[in-house]
């Protein structure tokens, strides 16, 4: 079965090569489009060619079903390779049955990146791809804490810039959910700094500082505190701010990871929770290890797994609901936050 794991994808996009078809499926359209950018580059095509290279939306292929058949097995006019790009497909029967053909008998020189959204698990155009020798399927999910990581890293060494202990801290804690919004972020840091040998926590805050990026700490705070006046306030905020509730649901879900090791490691090293929020790798942001250190003591570690379990239900309910998902958000956060002032 031609699928790589979520954690496989980058290391094979380092070097992409031997497949005709590649579908970049997942709930992050940011990563989506970054990694269905990198396959198009790397399939050797001028991608300001309009004759080599053919690009085309759900709505294009919605007026012309027959044109990605037509596409791939014509013959460029001055010769050499071809790609085809299509973007934004949902699981569309008409496309399904097209690769069907198309993957019976790969068009030589011809690649074909199809950039789609969400799919479940044996949805028609996800299977046809992952069964075929010639295709290849890519997931695309949310940033862990680790992948922000080393993309902060990575953006800045890149930038030849040292960013301080602290501020890094900042932006993997504000960061993920979406990887276009962390990439654009992380832009907007590089510029406001631009000519400064070195990155500070009052410059990340400074530029971060508008009312949609600090709103997500607020909120995942007000929930851990059990502080419901400053829940009502933190969400009036967010939603004012525009805020993703994608991004919201990643960092709780970061946050209640947080705890279970944390509280993990309380058990297995009979520590205090203090100690071990003093210990943690990498660093508790220092602002926040005392509301760490209070949860700790609030949460035990089975409340801590079913409060995981809860906010992985509502992402996936979200998702099956998308013109519900702030609804399912507020509710949800509502109830953790209700929990954990009852632990107080």
């Amino acid at each position: 079965m031609a699928q790589l794991k979520a954690n496989e994808v980058d290391a094979f996009l380092r070097k992409p090569a031997g497949y005709t078809v590649y579908l970049v499926y997942g709930p992050d359209h940011g990563l989506v489009t970054e990694r269905g950018r990198r396959l198009a580059a790397a399939s050797g095509v001028a991608l300001d060619d309009p004759f080599s290279a053919i690009r085309l939306d759900a709505d294009g292929f919605a007026a012309d079903p027959e044109r990605l058949l037509n596409e791939a097995y014509t013959v460029a006019m001055f010769g050499g390779d071809r790609l085809i790009w299509l973007r934004g497909v949902g699981n569309d029967r008409a496309l399904t049955a097209q690769l069907d053909t198309l993957l019976a008998d790969p068009p030589p020189r011809t690649t074909v990146v199809i950039e789609a959204g969400d799919l479940k698990k044996g949805a028609g155009l996800r299977t046809t791809v992952e069964r075929a020798g010639a295709g290849l399927a890519l997931p695309c999910y949310a940033d862990n804490e680790r992948g922000i990581q080393r993309l902060v890293d990575e953006t800045f060494e890149a930038a030849g810039r040292r960013l301080e202990l602290d501020a890094r801290q900042f932006l993997v804690g504000h960061l993920g959910g979406d990887r276009r919004a962390t990439r654009n972020e992380l832009e907007k840091v590089l510029l406001y700094t631009e000519g400064q040998p070195a990155v500070t926590l009052d410059d990340v805050r400074a530029i971060s500082g508008d009312a949609s990026a600090l709103a997500y700490d607020d909120v995942s705070d007000a929930v851990l505190a059990g502080d419901l006046p400053g829940f009502d306030r933190a969400m009036t905020k967010f939603d004012g701010a525009g805020g993703a509730p994608s991004v919201l649901f990643a960092v709780l879900i970061r946050q209640f990871q947080l705890l279970d090791r944390l509280r993990h490691d309380m058990h297995a090293h009979n520590k205090s929770a203090a100690a071990v929020v003093a210990s943690a790798r990498p660093p508790v942001f220092f602002a926040r290890r005392k509301l760490i250190e209070t949860a700790l003591q609030r949460w035990p570690p089975q409340a801590i797994r079913a409060a995981l379990q809860r906010l992985q239900d509502a992402v996936l309910q979200a998702r099956r609901s998308r013109n519900l998902e702030r609804n399912i958000l507020h509710i949800t956060l509502m109830a953790l936050a209700i929990q954990s002032a009852r632990r107080r």
